[in-house]
This record gives structure tokens, C-alpha cells and sequence, in this order.
């Protein structure tokens, strides 16, 4: 991985045969960046993504394996206890042009991955709520 970094904005490079989530989270932790948005593009070889369902309240992982373009990836960074948390959805397209999309589990890098990361000043924690079954975005505190 590597980086240049633009007033509260860094442009990030992770390179082939490196996770993107476990990537991400290790730079925003040596930053100390607690918010942010991110959004990429770049090539996987590798990647689980999930679905869930609200009903079950319960993810549905899909296992991909080949070559695939990222064709989109976004996402946000928050904390949750006091630990980065990142938030990022995928879209990945194949040689043949189909698409496979949701939230991004693991990739690895099969090329190059470009992410582009915006920092904003604050903090903004998670919670975990029971009826939804998910992780949601807290704006009681400050």
C-alpha cells in the first residue's frame, strides 16, 4: 500500500494480493482517522460479499473467485467502541460483463486498487440495534 495525502483527502493505492477491509482499517488506525467516505475502483482476484436480510436479520455471504473488475466501490468510516468501523459496499463485474454486488466482506487485490478517502473533523459512533439486527449510525452523541 501506498499514499499521498491532499489537505483531508488521501489518495491510496493498495497493491495486488492485499486485503482491501483489513488494509483500510490498519491505515485509518496508524492515521487516526476516526470519519470519513471512501470510494475506489481497481481489479480483484478474491472477494466475499454479503446480503442481508432483514427478516432473519441475518447476512447471506457469496464467495467470488476469478477476475474481476471494481467497478465501484463506496463506503464510510466511523467507530464503534472506540475501533475503526468501516461501512463499504462493492460492485464487481466480470469478463463477461456481469455484475455482483453488496457489502464488501474481503477483497484481494488482483492489480491495483485506487481509493480515495475524504477525513472529516469529529467522531461518529455505532451502535448495535436489536430490532433492526444491525450496526446503525449514533447521532446522540457528539
Amino acid at each position: 500500500m501506498n499514499f499521498r495525502k491532499f489537505n483531508k483527502t488521501y489518495f491510496i493505492r493498495i497493491d495486488k494480493d492485499e486485503e482491501i477491509i483489513s488494509s483500510l482499517k490498519t491505515f485509518c488506525e496508524q492515521n487516526n482517522i476516526k470519519v470519513g467516505s471512501i470510494k475506489g475502483i481497481g481489479a480483484a482476484k478474491k472477494a466475499i460479499i454479503g446480503l442481508f436480510d432483514p427478516v432473519k436479520k441475518e447476512y447471506y455471504s457469496t464467495h467470488l473467485e476469478g477476475d474481476f473488475e471494481i467497478t465501484s466501490m463506496l463506503g464510510n468510516i466511523t467507530t464503534m467502541d472506540d475501533k475503526v468501523y468501516l461501512h463499504i459496499h462493492i460492485n464487481l463485474a466480470d469478463k463477461e460483463h456481469k455484475t455482483y454486488g453488496g457489502h464488501l466482506n474481503k477483497a484481494l487485490v488482483s492489480a491495483t486498487c485506487e481509493i480515495v478517502l475524504e477525513v472529516l473533523d469529529g467522531k461518529l459512533e455505532r451502535y448495535f440495534d436489536k430490532e433492526i439486527g444491525l450496526n446503525l449510525l449514533d447521532f446522540s452523541k457528539e
